[in-house]
């Protein structure tokens, strides 16, 4: 009786699925996994997850690790990420550092720091044209002396 119903359940199980925090659960330490996420309660941990979804009512207090972060709750610590998206309800108090993709809706409350991860590349043709035109505007202010010559005019 029991091996048939296990058999069920096994076939029944969705491993590619979302997951959900509910608003009224409270989850202490770090969170693992190759699914999605979607969080309205309270989780106190690091998170380790593929994509994850911060509701309005959800709050994480510990860093975050995906490759797609929509943040439109709390959050207190660093976030790295692919792509991220502020929504306009999020509060973030830490870093934020994306790879690909950063967008902010306004009225976001970001009190932190935010840089473009570099994807392991060593200089991109961007930063090689940003460097071009910095040392172009060190050599222009470094001016050479002009001299002027004064002329008396005759009465």
């Amino acid at each position: 009786m029991f091996k048939s119903l296990r058999n069920v359940e096994a076939e029944k199980i969705n491993h590619s699925g979302r997951s959900h925090v509910g608003e009224t659960m409270q989850l202490e330490g770090d969170l693992r996994t190759s699914g999605s996420i979607d969080v309205a309660g309270l989780i106190n941990g690091n998170i380790f997850v593929s994509e994850i979804t911060v509701k309005e009512t959800g709050s994480i207090r510990g860093s975050i690790e995906a490759s797609t972060i929509e943040i439109n709750g709390h959050i207190e610590g660093k976030i790295a990420a692919d792509t991220v998206i502020v929504g306009k309800t999020a509060v973030i108090k830490g870093d934020i550092f994306f790879k690909n993709t950063l967008k902010t809706e306004e009225g976001a409350d970001i009190d932190g720091y935010i840089k473009r991860a570099n994807n392991g590349k060593s200089n991109s043709e961007e930063d090689i044209a940003i460097e071009e035109i910095v040392e172009r505007e060190q050599s222009i202010k470094s001016p050479k002396p002009i001299h002027v010559v004064q002329q008396k005019k005759a009465v």
